[in-house]
């Protein structure tokens, strides 16, 4: 009877042994897999106000650099993200994409950094209006999108209620030089630089992420990813789309949030 006592208890004890070692085996592994589908948030930013922006002419892959109020609005957006911690920080190649970032960065004291450029973040490209008056080109293009009036077009677009993909679309077909991008082409770069900086927060194992990009290839970026109106209001210079993304789904948080801009502004101006 003891030895046969003895024999179970043994037995027992690798059973357990066995199975503890299994249980140790699998934890870091279902830690990993957690890390990897646990939460990434991005902080899209329309650049400062550029020389284009103040002229109002046309800007998509043209560039002018920022004004004074451009960079103070960079400082605004800098001090009024003082709080979150970011990452990895992305731009285009766009100078003016750049150089808020930079201020951005240098308002909010981070200085050893790297920013990482994604052609497919830049603005949209209008081909043959690119430089040209804004109001040209909104001439040229507002009876394709259903309007009779540049009044009428500009009070419809700030309302919400001319869809991006109209616009871009209109725009490209009125382009005299049948160069400009369609909406298909700005959305398709640019959700294609949405995943870059998503594999990459995966493989560094990244959670919060800063992008600098224009505002109407930001807004053709998340034209399918949320069904909330705003998406179709133009995005104002430094203001702010906040993407999260989770087990392959993307989540449209904010848009057009200008409270980091009028938070950074009221600290500075104390």
């Amino acid at each position: 009877m003891k030895k046969k006592t003895i024999k179970t208890l043994l037995t027992s004890t690798l059973i357990i042994i066995t199975a503890l070692l299994t249980s140790c085996a699998h934890s870091p592994s279902k830690a990993k897999d957690n890390k990897a589908d646990g939460d990434i948030t991005i902080y899209f930013a329309r650049h400062g106000k550029t020389l284009f922006n103040t002229y109002d002419l046309v800007q998509g892959w043209a560039d002018s650099p920022l004004t004074d109020q451009g960079i103070e609005l960079a400082h605004y957006l800098g001090e009024g993200l003082k709080d979150i911690q970011f990452d990895a920080y992305y731009t285009s190649d766009a100078g003016r994409q750049r150089e808020t970032m930079q201020e951005l960065l240098k308002q909010k004291g981070v200085k050893d950094y790297k920013i990482r450029e994604l052609k497919e973040l830049r603005e949209v490209f209008f081909g043959g209006f690119e430089g040209g008056p804004n109001k040209k080109m909104v001439r040229a293009s507002m009876k394709l999108a259903g309007y009779n009036s540049v009044d009428a077009f500009y009070k419809n677009y700030q309302a919400g209620n001319l869809t991006i993909d109209v616009m871009i679309n209109s725009i490209a077909k009125a382009d005299p030089k049948h160069q400009a991008e369609s909406y298909q082409q700005v959305k398709a770069r640019t959700q294609d630089a949405l995943k870059t900086i998503i594999q990459n927060a995966q493989h560094n194992h990244e959670k919060t992420i800063l992008a600098i990009s224009s505002g109407m290839s930001m807004q053709a970026m998340i034209y399918d990813l949320t069904d909330n109106k705003d998406k179709n209001k133009p995005l104002s210079n430094a203001t702010v789309v906040k993407i999260t993304y989770k087990n392959g789904q993307y989540n449209v948080s904010e848009i057009g949030n200008m409270t980091y801009v009028n938070k950074g502004k009221a600290a500075l101006n104390k």
